[in-house]
């Protein structure tokens, strides 16, 4: 039934949504600015209906902007008749892209108040809890100073008993290399045996070193041969 509308009729119901839509987004901007109502500026209004009201007139334009999206779609799909025709099927569009942009304005307008209003909410709740949310604050602090000046402390004691440790073994040492220099000197047969053992494993190397190497040569010239 709906795809026998002609382009006229669909011309209508455009018309219609676009008056429709237009007149529902200036309540819908004042309504967004805080002004729809001359009880606005009293405090016995609760927000939540106003909340109530604003999202469901912009789910109605919201409805109302896809509905006529539809319409523009249904009435590109009709045969061109001329440029007359072009310039309406464009107009349409300008339409509704400018009715969406507006709407889409209004509800970042919104967002941008209710923003600013849990902002001021926010700020009184702070100024009254200030003085003991500081004195948290600077308790929690200071108990972060004095554990990290117990870790340094702690850090600096560990550092200095390392160095004690590191002398105490340099000392050691040096006291080990003096009695390996005193008993070389008391006893030079024991370098000079020291040095006769270092020669007859190096000759011993040598001599095995020779040993396999010749006994390799020999295997591959039997392996070839």
């Amino acid at each position: 039934m709906a795809a026998a509308l002609s382009y006229e009729d669909l011309r209508k119901q455009a018309r219609q949504l676009e008056n429709e839509i237009d007149l529902k987004l200036v309540a819908f901007s004042k309504l967004g600015a805080g002004i729809n109502s001359p009880h606005t500026h009293s405090d016995t209004v609760p927000l939540l209906s106003e909340e109530d009201t604003f999202e469901s007139m912009a789910l109605e334009i919201e409805q109302l902007l896809s509905k006529l999206g539809q319409i523009n779609e249904r009435l590109s799909e009709q045969p061109v008749s001329g440029a007359a025709m072009l310039h309406t099927l464009q107009r349409h569009r300008d339409i509704l892209a400018d009715l969406t942009r507006d709407f889409r304005k209004t509800n970042s307008q919104r967002e941008s108040r209710r923003e600013r209003q849990d902002l001021l909410r926010g700020s009184d709740s702070f100024r009254s809890d200030g003085i003991n949310n500081r004195r948290d604050i600077y308790l929690k602090e200071n108990q972060h100073i004095h554990s990290s000046d117990r870790l340094v402390n702690d850090q600096i004691s560990i550092a200095m008993e390392t160095r004690e440790h590191l002398t105490s073994q340099r000392q050691t040492l040096k006291k080990l290399q003096t009695r390996f220099n005193n008993i070389s000197n008391r006893y030079p047969m024991i370098s000079s045996l020291i040095q006769r053992i270092n020669l007859k494993k190096r000759r011993d190397s040598i001599i095995l070193g020779l040993v396999v190497s010749l006994c390799t040569i020999l295997m591959l010239i039997y392996t070839f041969s």
